[in-house]
C-alpha cells in the first residue's frame, strides 16, 4: 500500500490587477519553499481584473507546475477570492498573501513553523512598520483598537493580509462580505482559541496602485457589528430579537395595567376627593406604552421569523467562477 505525504503548504493570493507584480511574487514564493523543502501549492484567485492578469497566470502555470488558477466572472471582492481558495486549499498550513509584493515571502517558514511546532492555529502578521501614508495608518490604528474592544482578540494588525492558518481552522470558516479582516474572529468563534501574533516586514508597493479607499474602513466597521452580532446570535436569533421583544411587551403590558388601575381606583373614589386624573386616552405614557407593546410583538416575531430562515437556509454565497486551471 502506498501513503501519500500530505501537502505541506497553501499559498492563497487574491488579485485585483497585478499583472506586474505577479510573476516575481511567485518565483520568490518558489524559491522559498524550495529551500525550505516544502510540497506546496499557490493559489492564485484573479477577483475580476481588467488588465493581463489572467493571461500572466496562465503563463506562470506552465512555468510553476505549483501554481493553479482561479478566475471570477467579475469582481466580488478580497472576501470572496479567500473563500474560494479556502475551499479549495490542500496544504496542512495555509499562508495568506497580498499580490502586490508588499507582503515579503521570506516571511513563509516562520509562520510555517509557528503552527506546525509552536501549535498555533492562526497566526496573524503585525505590519509594526508600515510604508504606507498618514491618510492609511491613522484610520487604521484606530481601526484596530476598536476591533480589540469589541472581539477581545488582542491583534495590533487586523488589516494584515499575510496570515497563517491551520487547515482546520480555514475549512471551519465562511467568508463573504467583507469579513477577510476578521478571520480571526471567525476563528475564535469556530471554537479555534491559539491565535498568534507575528512581526512581518511591510516593503514600499513596486508596482501599481492600493485597491482600497477610505471606504473600507466605514464598510469594516459595519461588517465588525454584523460578524459580532452573526456570532453570538446567528443561529440563535430569537434569544436577541426574542429577549428584547418580551421586554418591551411586558413594559407596556404593565404601565398600561397600571394605568387602568390608577383609573379604575379613581373612578371608585378610592383616592380621595382631591385626586385629579385625564382619561386614559389623553395621557402620553398610554401611547408610550402601547408603542412598547407593538414594538414587542414585532421584535418577537422578528426572533421567530430569523429562527425559521436559519433553520431552512441553505448555501447563499455562490460565486461565480469563469475558469480554473
Amino acid at each position: 500500500m502506498v501513503y501519500l505525504r500530505p501537502m505541506d503548504l497553501t499559498i492563497a493570493i487574491p488579485l485585483l490587477d497585478e499583472e506586474e507584480s505577479l510573476p516575481e511574487l511567485v518565483a520568490w514564493i518558489a524559491r522559498v519553499a524550495q529551500a525550505e523543502g516544502y510540497s506546496y501549492e499557490i493559489l492564485l484567485v484573479d477577483d475580476g481584473s481588467k488588465d493581463r492578469s489572467w493571461e500572466v497566470i496562465r503563463h506562470l502555470q506552465a512555468t510553476y507546475p505549483s501554481v493553479r488558477g482561479i478566475r471570477f466572472q467579475r469582481n466580488y471582492g478580497k472576501s470572496a477570492a479567500l473563500n474560494v481558495a479556502f475551499a479549495r486549499a490542500q496544504g496542512r498550513v495555509v499562508i495568506t498573501m497580498d499580490a502586490d509584493l508588499q507582503d515579503s515571502p521570506d516571511e513563509i517558514p516562520a509562520l510555517y513553523r509557528l503552527i506546525m511546532e509552536d501549535g498555533y492555529d492562526l497566526v496573524s502578521g503585525w505590519k509594526k512598520v508600515r510604508h504606507d501614508p498618514v491618510s492609511k495608518t491613522i484610520p487604521s490604528k484606530f481601526f484596530n483598537r476598536i476591533t480589540r474592544w469589541i472581539t477581545g482578540i488582542r491583534l495590533n494588525d487586523f488589516n494584515c493580509g499575510l496570515k497563517a492558518y491551520r487547515k482546520e481552522v480555514i475549512k471551519s470558516i465562511e467568508v463573504y462580505g467583507e469579513m477577510h479582516r476578521y478571520i480571526p474572529y471567525l476563528a475564535k468563534g469556530a471554537g479555534f482559541r491559539k491565535i498568534g501574533e507575528k512581526v512581518v516586514s511591510h516593503r514600499a508597493r513596486k508596482y501599481g496602485r492600493s485597491k482600497f479607499g477610505l471606504e473600507r474602513f466605514i464598510n469594516g466597521f459595519l461588517d465588525l457589528l454584523s460578524i459580532s452580532f452573526m456570532t453570538r446570535f446567528g443561529r440563535r436569533p430569537m434569544h436577541f430579537f426574542g429577549s428584547l421583544g418580551i421586554l418591551a411587551f411586558l413594559a407596556g403590558f404593565f404601565v398600561t395595567a397600571w394605568l387602568v388601575v390608577l383609573k379604575v381606583c379613581y373612578a371608585t373614589g378610592l383616592l380621595g376627593p382631591d385626586f385629579r386624573m385625564r382619561d386614559i386616552v389623553d395621557q402620553p405614557l398610554f401611547y408610550l406604552a402601547l408603542v412598547c407593546i407593538i414594538l414587542g410583538v414585532q421584535l418577537f416575531l422578528a426572533g421567530f421569523l430569523g429562527e425559521l430562515i436559519t433553520r431552512s437556509a441553505s448555501d447563499r454565497n455562490r460565486y461565480l467562477v469563469a475558469d480554473e486551471i
